[in-house]
């Protein structure tokens, strides 16, 4: 069984011969750029310069050597920013900090000692605006040739040469999340709460962007089979909801439907949809939509309860992640004794009847030692195997 068709099986809710495994097979599952350069050097593979592939997280491309030394089943895709857009980092004043302003006018800052990420720290639509200034507000062509150079001799190669699993990744975050970034939290539930209307009119801009954008990548990918297309939006907290379920019913889920039915229309591929926290009341809304794959699984937040949404979503979602706590047993503080038991929790509760892709809860962040990177590998690979396999 070759890793495409190990994902197909887990993604038709079988077992294949294996847990599959993800390690940046899109911007959610990947690790971070430190962590990654001491795997490489722990498990004795050549020096290289490291690629960034996601500024803001600090995301390390992952290589074929390492996706060919661990098994990686899936390989990731994404659009490139436009030729006319290049991210310029600056420093500030006080020498405290770099910081850049994105596509979308949003500025973020990382501190340069000892900085991981970079945080948000300026919001192109704060402070006291009109509907007029939403539509006014700039955004990124999302149909720039540029944008998809390369894609489809990417995507072939994969599905061809590696005889990986495909994942096309989407060209920025979610909807709600770029409602709230543009605006500035504080401004954005204000707006939730006391100006609807204009709260819609900037989701709506962003949801015609990515709409524009995924028409256009299906037309790129024409006749190319996709397997996984990944979105995104941020819900949740550690122990509730970032907005109410019966806001979530009236706003954003017809929303999303929109997208997902659209996407569903023009592909055969499965939607994953990452939303951290305690996203528990609203799965059956996400079932209903159209969600294929749920993730991260954060199982340490409020109802995450990993053996329970196993048992009461495992037919209908396709789990993708939760496989380590990486709150309470994955970073520095914990032994590769206490990774391999969590491990090991997750895979009885999460492979049974397949249905289920294994990755960290959200990316492998950078004080994630490598031997506790491959406590977690090896205790996948003694205990991820399907018992007719």
């Amino acid at each position: 069984m070759n890793s495409r068709e190990r994902i197909l099986t887990a993604l038709d809710h079988r077992e294949p011969d294996r847990v599959p495994f993800d390690l940046g097979g899109t911007v959610v599952t990947g690790i971070q750029a430190k962590a990654y350069q001491r795997l490489r050097q722990y498990l004795g593979l050549p020096e290289r310069e490291i690629k960034i592939i996601d500024v803001l997280q600090q995301l390390a491309q992952v290589d074929l050597d390492v996706m060919d030394h661990l098994g990686v089943d899936v390989h990731n895709v994404a659009p490139r920013s436009t030729a006319s857009f290049q991210v310029n980092i600056q420093q500030t004043a006080d020498e405290r900090y770099l910081y850049f302003h994105d596509e979308y006018q949003i500025g973020w800052r990382m501190p340069k000692e000892g900085g991981m990420y970079y945080d948000m720290f300026d919001h192109p639509l704060a402070g006291d605006i009109a509907e007029e200034d939403v539509a006014r507000y700039q955004l990124p062509d999302p149909l720039d040739p540029s944008r998809f150079t390369g894609l489809r001799e990417a995507a072939l190669k994969v599905i061809n040469d590696e005889q990986r699993a495909l994942i096309i990744g989407n060209m920025s975050a979610g909807i709600f999340e770029l409602f709230t970034w543009s605006r500035g939290y504080q401004d954005a539930y204000a707006d939730w709460a006391a100006d609807p209307s204009l709260a819609r009119k900037i989701l709506q801009r962003f949801m015609d962007l990515q709409m524009s954008y995924w028409e256009k990548m299906f037309e790129v990918m024409q006749g190319i089979p996709i397997d996984v297309v990944q979105m995104a939006d941020d819900l949740a907290g550690q122990n509730n909801l970032l907005i109410s379920p019966r806001s979530y019913r009236q706003v954003l889920k017809p929303m999303h439907k929109e997208m997902f039915d659209f996407i569903h229309s023009r592909s055969n591929a499965r939607i994953f949809f990452h939303s951290c926290g305690a996203v528990r009341a609203i799965i059956p809304d996400l079932i209903e939509i159209g969600v294929d794959i749920l993730n991260p699984l954060q199982v340490s937040a409020n109802g995450m309860n990993s053996k329970e949404l196993k048992r009461e979503f495992g037919k209908d979602l396709v789990f993708w992640g939760g496989g380590v706590d990486t709150q309470n047993a994955f970073d520095l503080r914990h032994t590769p004794a206490e990774v391999r038991q969590d491990v090991r929790r997750r895979l009885e509760d999460f492979m049974p009847g397949g249905g289920y892709v294994f990755n960290t809860v959200h990316n492998i962040q950078g004080n994630v030692p490598p031997e506790n990177i491959m406590a977690m590998w090896e205790t996948l690979q003694e205990y991820g195997r399907y018992s007719a396999a």
